[in-house]
């Protein structure tokens, strides 16, 4: 049921047929972004996928689809797999119950991940830490309120880039600049993304994306690219530390498909039980827990009429909880995804649904499994008692002030 915030009508959807109509069938109304998000977000990814519409977002939406197409998983599943490899060596050298941040690991190899999959190269850890805390930092700084908007402003008011924001940016673009002037001058991999996207032809202009527009794309990629996993693996780890059945379960399906090799993509398919953690994870902790919508045009929702220009909004931490459609919403029950889907489809949603889906679907859930299948087949990871373990919602969902854990190389391994 609609409300209002000083002015502003907005409208918290939290009925599958309700969200069916916005994000699908109704799509070409709902098709911008939130202004509260756009605004959070230009300073730092430009025009980038995420947060553009109309005839940029349909060409860069092409675009980056087909770099990240499943059709792709053969390229980057490898890469996926031996970052992981090398953080699990890593791993075993700091011994039985090493002290580590889950978040901050997870951060690191998603990060790792992404840059290999994006640059074609090894980012390296100087680079990887500069572009991690550039986008944490800028999580902590940047203001997704923009009383604006609900004062009338109907795009919001753009953010006031203070100094802080600013050297966050600069940190995030400064590695990212560096590395595209390297593809440019010829010396890149061409089997990375931003090699694809070199090849790419505007429809509009007839030329190639400039640097600025790579740029910005890379950013979205990487941004979404390692932020939404990292969080998906560690709120894995987290329950699974809560709910050894599950962890033990986990375990011999990966000594059964596995057998102490490295998983392969060809191993995704058997993985059901993996898959069904992630899925589980996705459902309990999705990594965007609230997605905004702006109505171009005045609507109908069911019974309720929607204003011109108003905040709609799909928020998946509700709606993943909701009793009407899940069975003991609030367990964790991995079976609940093992051979079959929900049974209200957009009761589901957390990489959006329609066409705005996360173009980076696919590639993020092969790489939660690889890279949860290549840890957890070595290791057993514990949150320790008493931990202070609380979501925080800024633009990820993540544990605030990350989530303290111990590491123990498995003794029972088949």
């Amino acid at each position: 049921m609609p409300t209002r915030i000083f002015g502003r009508q907005v409208t918290i959807l939290n009925n599958p047929h309700a969200i069916q109509h916005v994000m699908v069938k109704n799509h070409d109304n709902y098709e911008r972004k939130a202004p509260q998000q756009r605004r959070a977000l230009e300073q730092l990814l430009g025009d980038g996928l995420f947060i553009s519409d109309g005839e940029t977002w349909q060409f860069r939406r092409r675009e980056v689809a087909a770099t990240v197409h499943r059709r792709k998983l053969d390229i980057f599943a490898p890469v996926m797999v031996d970052a992981t490899e090398e953080l699990a060596q890593h791993w075993h050298q700091m011994g039985d119950g090493a002290q580590v941040d889950a978040l901050v690991e997870m951060a690191d190899l998603t990060a790792e991940i992404i840059a290999r999959a994006v640059f074609g190269s090894k980012l390296g850890r100087d680079k990887t830490l500069e572009v991690i805390q550039g986008f944490t930092d800028y999580q902590k700084v940047v203001n997704q309120i923009n009383v604006a908007y609900f004062l009338g402003a109907d795009d919001g008011w753009p953010l006031f880039p203070g100094p802080r924001r600013r050297a966050s940016i600069a940190r995030v673009h400064r590695v990212i600049d560096e590395l595209i002037a390297h593809h440019l001058s010829g010396r890149g991999d061409p089997n990375s993304m931003i090699a694809m996207l070199m090849k790419s032809v505007d429809p509009r202009t007839d030329k190639p994306m400039t640097p600025v527009e790579l740029r910005n794309e890379a950013a979205t990629i990487f941004m979404a690219g390692h932020e939404t996993t990292a969080a998906t693996l560690t709120w894995a780890w987290y329950l699974l530390s809560r709910a050894e059945w599950a962890e033990d379960q986990l375990h011999r399906e990966l000594d059964e498909v596995l057998g102490g090799r490295a998983p392969t993509l060809a191993d995704v398919p058997r993985l059901k039980y993996t898959r069904a953690i992630i899925d589980e994870t996705l459902r309990l902790y999705p990594p965007v827990p609230i997605l905004g919508r702006q109505a171009k045009e005045a609507d109908m929702i069911g019974e309720f009429p929607i204003d011109a220009k108003s905040l709609v909004l799909v928020i998946p931490w509700l709606l993943h909880r909701h009793e009407e459609f899940w069975e003991r919403p609030h367990n964790f029950e991995p079976d609940r995804f093992l051979d079959k889907r929900p049974k209200f489809p957009f009761a589901y949603t957390p990489f959006a649904v329609g066409p705005r889906v996360c173009a980076g679907t696919a590639f993020g859930q092969v790489e939660a499994v690889l890279c949860l299948a290549t840890l957890a087949q070595q290791f057993r990871v514990r949150v320790p008692e008493g931990a202070d373990v609380v979501p925080q919602c800024r633009l990820t969902l993540r544990p605030r002030g990350g989530l303290p854990v111990t590491i123990h190389p498995r003794r029972d391994r088949g």
